[in-house]
């Protein structure tokens, strides 16, 4: 498997679990996250809107975590790309992986342009952050956000 291993693999199911979790709507996708230690116990999950605020999946993963532990050598694992623009104002996830340390994503799928042009791989490589594909996943990914017309 080319860029992954079949830990991420696992660990990108889990996130497609939690994002069945969220409530479809027509003006957001649905996503989910999970943040695992460098052995892949999971340290914590997220999806869309599961806090109120309009909160994404990477968001809500981040915010459960212990704030005084090391994430350095972590993974975020995240069915579409993170974020680089929000309309709503609130930080960009890749803002918030960035200053969160991680240092690996492992992604489902490029965000499509339903709502912004994102640029999230770009910025969070830029930044040194190593970001995966899980290539194999791809259809669940996209399986999600059926709900919207461009997917």
């Amino acid at each position: 498997m080319p860029g992954y291993m079949e830990q991420d693999v696992e660990l990108m199911r889990q996130a497609i679990e939690q994002a069945k979790l969220c409530k479809s709507v027509d003006s957001a996708y649905n996503v989910g996250a999970i943040i695992a230690d460098a052995n892949g116990s999971v340290l914590s999950k997220g999806y869309s809107r599961q806090l109120p605020g309009n909160t994404h999946a990477e968001q809500c993963a981040l915010d459960a975590l212990d704030k005084t532990q090391s994430l350095a050598h972590t993974t975020l694992y995240t069915t579409m790309e993170p974020c680089s623009k929000r309309l709503s104002g609130n930080t960009p996830c890749v803002q918030r992986i960035i200053d969160a340390g991680i240092m690996r994503v492992v992604v489902g799928v490029r965000e499509p342009p339903n709502f912004v042009q994102c640029t999230g791989v770009e910025l969070l490589e830029q930044q040194g952050v190593h970001v995966v594909f899980v290539t194999e996943l791809d259809a669940e990914c996209r399986q999600l956000n059926q709900h919207l017309a461009v997917i």
